[in-house]
């Protein structure tokens, strides 16, 4: 087992970020962790990688005691933080030469390592440049293999594609897949980018520091099931009146659109366009996704939102002051 989490909490002052969660990871998966901002993922991976203390419960990674054996913890895992944290005043090689030191790693051992996953993500020509002139895809390359170079257990990847572009985001994914495939790695992700959770063996959806689904992603939106209809009308509250009463529905107005859920979407469009009084504007039709699970859990969905978690805790505290 890569990580056991046991009645999970972890409180700051009155405000509690994770409330008692449960979940293990097996060696080798590939586990997403899913939720907005406030939600408890960064607070949880925070514990996972010793950077915070667990309140109460027990979490062991890497079949290590996150707060009695930390140090064995940090010499297994590898992070891929949110914000960039590579020195831009070094070159590639230097950041990586500065990492091998901070773990202990020997230069005979994360040398070769260094040059087999520099050529793996594209950068082996670009090792002496200052990290100053790489763009944000090469910044994120180049922490991927920091994060791998003193060869962890876990990769811990807190949304490791945000702010990227689709093509540099494909690309990065792409590498990923590629040193799992050959390393075996265990990858334990956070991301707002559902599709990038889509990939994942299993996912948790966790919101108000609770852990409310945990399934692999086809079985989670199997608890939906159903097609999703979404329309933009003329006049979206009527249009959702119209459809409870007349067709017997459950619509939400959601984003500016009128949402449906409907068994066969691709008969109901017909008679809908036939006999809603109200202007359609558009229609679409989709099979559900893990926005729509976390949707139909919450009753809203899943946002990138501005707002850090410490910083929506701050806010919490000040308006009880």
């Amino acid at each position: 087992m890569s990580i056991e989490v046991r009645d999970l909490v972890k409180r700051y002052g009155a405000i509690t970020a994770v409330d008692g969660i449960t979940f293990t990871v097996e060696r080798g998966e590939f586990f997403g962790f899913l939720g907005p901002n406030g939600a408890g993922k960064t607070t949880t991976i925070s514990v996972l990688c010793t950077l915070a203390r667990p309140t109460t419960g027990t979490v062991r990674v890497a079949g290590f005691d996150v707060e009695r054996m930390p140090h064995e913890v940090r010499q297994r895992i590898g992070i891929i933080f949110q914000d960039p944290s590579l020195d831009t005043q070094l070159t590639a090689w230097e950041n990586l030469a500065l990492h091998a030191r901070v773990y202990g790693v020997p230069g005979t051992l994360w040398r070769p390592r260094a040059t087999e996953l520099l050529k793996m993500v594209e950068l082996w020509d670009r090792r002496y440049s200052l990290v100053r002139t790489f763009s944000g895809g090469m910044k994120r390359r180049l922490e991927i293999v920091r994060g791998l170079l003193h060869s962890p257990e876990i990769l811990f990847l807190d949304e490791p594609t945000l702010g990227l572009d689709p093509q540099t985001r494909r690309q990065i994914w792409a590498y990923l897949t590629e040193l799992r495939r050959q390393i075996g790695v265990t990858l334990f992700l956070t991301t707002h980018y559902l599709e990038e959770a889509e990939q994942c063996d299993r996912v948790a959806i966790i919101d108000h520091g609770r852990i409310i689904a945990l399934d692999a992603p086809e079985r989670l939106k199997a608890r939906v099931g159903r097609d999703i209809i979404l329309l933009s009308t003329a006049d979206n509250t009527r249009a959702a009146q119209e459809l409870e009463q007349r067709f017997g529905l459950a619509p939400m107005v959601v984003d500016g659109v009128v949402r449906i859920e409907a068994e066969r979407g691709d008969e109901l469009i017909p008679q809908l366009v036939q006999h809603l009084t109200v202007a359609i504007k558009s229609v679409s039709l989709r099979r559900p996704s893990l926005d729509d699970v976390f949707l139909a859990l919450t009753g809203r969905q899943m946002r990138d939102e501005d707002s850090s978690e410490l910083d929506l805790m701050r806010e919490r505290l000040r308006m009880r002051r």
